[in-house]
Parts: structure tokens; sequence; C-alpha cells
């Protein structure tokens, strides 16, 4: 729809629209990190809307209008729009934290779109236009995910949230045409908002709450989520998660594949040596896929032969909890995540030394952090167990 809008307006105007072909960039801009600016990735909708409403936020220096969650590389906005590449329309944002933070950038995102529609943004319909936050750490993780705990139970919505929470892996930058398209151009932009139903939905939906200031949000739980990354000196475990709120079932299914909700929130086994980790051979520490919680490291891990990662052990005793099993007839003990409480799978006595334990897990329980990403990903804290 905001194609044809688009085709309409040109012909009325007599302006044409090139169509210029985006340059693949790294997953953020060095030049803006640079001077001391935060990056965050979301997609609400039309980019045109989005990137205008984050660039009109204090403490925002730039808003960039691109594609994320997608598998084709250097995809052009006709391959985007035509809904086959997998991409959403998504703005990258540059911000000063001094002045406001990642939650105040995702209360200002809340404002901007419904957050309970999967399947496209106001008019404009599909996969490409799905809501989503593209999260670069493992702090940005986390305040994400209390935001949306908190939006879903905060009773505005009839229906559960939709919008995807997932690591960002990659952003193209949108045509030239797109970027700052509603300064360029103001009276097509106005027609298209207008028509969109955008600012219908939203003046219904928060009222007075529309416009509130949003450099109040977040002062000291970005703080809070750094200190949950420290370890504890006097246990060895990580306490970061101590505090984590399990999302709710409509939360969990559009985070999760089908095969990782049936694994961690329905007990099921995945196939052996048709799984993700079975044979992964590379440093790093493998992670609880809804909680992020670090549960074991590649130093514990060993060849079993029964086509599952196999441990023998996991990164502290506290990371995991043990259970009695009794299906199928017979005994065994069930090994689940500790704050997250997601099934991993069995612990056997049939393992190497010095332990003598095989702890046989599911892949689709656990997401693996290579050990040159840890830092980046906000475990750097945990590079010392690779240390000689």
């Amino acid at each position: 729809m905001k194609t044809k809008i688009a085709v309409f307006l040109a012909a009325l105007t007599g302006i044409t629209v090139l169509s210029v072909t985006a340059s693949p960039e790294t997953v953020v801009r060095a030049d803006l990190q640079q001077q001391g600016l935060k990056v965050a990735t979301f997609a609400g909708g039309c980019f045109w809307c989005t990137e205008a409403g984050f660039e009109k936020l204090p403490g925002v220096r730039e808003a960039v209008s691109g594609y994320a969650g997608g598998q084709q590389a250097d995809p052009t906005y006709q391959e985007v729009s035509s809904g086959s590449t997998g991409h959403t329309e998504s703005v990258q944002v540059y911000y000063d934290p001094e002045v406001i933070t990642y939650a105040g950038l995702l209360q200002s995102l809340w404002r901007q779109m419904d957050p309970t529609d999967g399947k496209g943004s106001f008019v404009d319909r599909g996969n490409q236009y799905r809501p989503a936050v593209f999260y670069h750490n493992e702090q940005q993780h986390l305040i994400a995910q209390q935001s949306m705990a908190e939006l879903a139970a905060s009773g505005r919505y009839s229906k559960p949230l939709a919008t995807e929470l997932t690591k960002l892996t990659r952003f193209y930058p949108a045509e030239d045409y797109h970027q700052d398209y509603y300064k360029r151009n103001p009276l097509r932009y106005k027609y298209y908002r207008f028509r969109s139903g955008r600012d219908q939905y939203l003046e219904k939906t928060w009222g007075d709450d529309l416009h509130p200031d949003f450099t109040q949000f977040g002062r000291g739980q970005q703080q809070a989520a750094t200190s949950k990354m420290v370890s504890s000196q006097e246990t060895g475990t990580t306490n970061r998660y101590s505090q984590f709120k399990k999302p709710s079932e409509q939360q969990l299914r559009s985070q999760l594949t089908e095969l990782q909700y049936e694994v961690t929130q329905e007990d099921a086994t995945e196939r052996a040596f048709q799984n993700e980790y079975w044979d992964e051979k590379r440093q790093g520490i493998y992670v609880d896929i809804v909680s992020g919680e670090p549960l074991f490291s590649s130093k514990d891990k060993f060849k079993s032969g029964t086509g599952w990662p196999s441990f023998t052990r996991p990164i502290n005793h506290s990371a995991v909890s043990e259970h009695t099993d009794t299906k199928f007839f017979i005994t065994r003990t069930e090994v689940r995540s500790q704050y997250a409480d997601s099934h991993l799978g069995h612990l056997f006595s049939d393992g190497p030394q010095p332990t003598g334990l095989r702890y046989c897990i599911n892949s689709a329980a656990l997401r693996f952090i290579p050990r040159e990403e840890m830092a980046a990903e906000g475990y750097g804290e945990l590079l010392s167990l690779f240390s000689e």
C-alpha cells in the first residue's frame, strides 16, 4: 500500500522516484560510535514514520532507515517490499546515553506502532512490515525483555504482543531517497501517514500518555542491568538473572521457534545428530535460549557419540537445577535452567573424568556465543574460563 500511495503521489506531483541500490554496512556505523553514541535497531512498520519519530527525540543524533531480519544480502527496496527476502523495514538509532536511555527509546517505539500486529503495520501488510526489537548485546536484550513484559501486563491491549525480539545480525541502509523522507517530501509523507491510520490508532491507544518525557525512562535500569552481569567473586557464579521475569506464553511463542518452544516449555527432545550444536567445536559458551543465562562452556564439552551436545559440568553448579523425571516408565535426572526454568535435557553418570557425568542437552534450549563475541554480548567476565 505504501508503494501504491508513493506512486500515486509521484504521478500527482510529477516527481519521479528513482531506485538506488543500498550498500551493505556492518552492523553499526563506526564514525557515529566514535562520537560516544550508542546504537539501537528497531522495526515499527513503515520506516519513514519510525525514522521521523526517533529523530524528534532529545538525545537522538540520527536515525537511518534500512532493512534487518532477513536472509538475502544487500536487498533493494523492491525486493524487500515483495516480502521475499525475510527483511522488515527497520531503523538504526544513534543516541547519546547521557540524554536518553535504551529504555526510553523502547517507550518511544511502543508509542509509534501496534506491537500486537505481527503481520504488518496499519495499512502496510506483510512480513516486511512486522514489528521487531533487534538487540545488539545482552544488556539491551534484558532491558527489552523487561519492557515488553511490562507492556504486556499493562492491560493496554486486548491482544497479546506479537513483536519479534531477536539479535541483530546485519543491517542494510535503505536507498538514499528513503532517508529523511519526512523532511524531503513533507507533503507526500503527511498524506501517507494520515491515510495509514497510524496516528488515529496511537491517539486512541495512548491518550494523554502518548507524548511523555522520554528522557525520564530507564534511569538506574541500565546500571542495574549492568550490575547483574558482574560475577560474584565469593561464589564464582553469575547473578545477573536473579530477578529475571519469565515472559508470558504468548511472548515465548513469538520469541522462540516451534522446536525451541516444545523443548524448553513442553519438555520435548530434539532429534539426535540433527540439531545445531551436537558437533560444534568452537570455543565459547552456551546460554539459555529464553533468558540468556550462561549454562555451559566449550571447555567442558566432549564427543559423547549420542548426537546431542554433551558436557561434563555446567559453568557453575547454581546455573542449573536437577529434578526427578519418571516419564516413559524409567527414572532419570532432568536438568533445567535456574532462572528461566527451561527444560534443557538430562544428566547421566557415564561421562568422562574429572566428573564422570554427562549433561546431555538439547541444542534447541541453547544459544552459542563464540569466544570472540562474548565481550560484545556482555559476557566478558566469563572470558577467564578460557585463560591458559
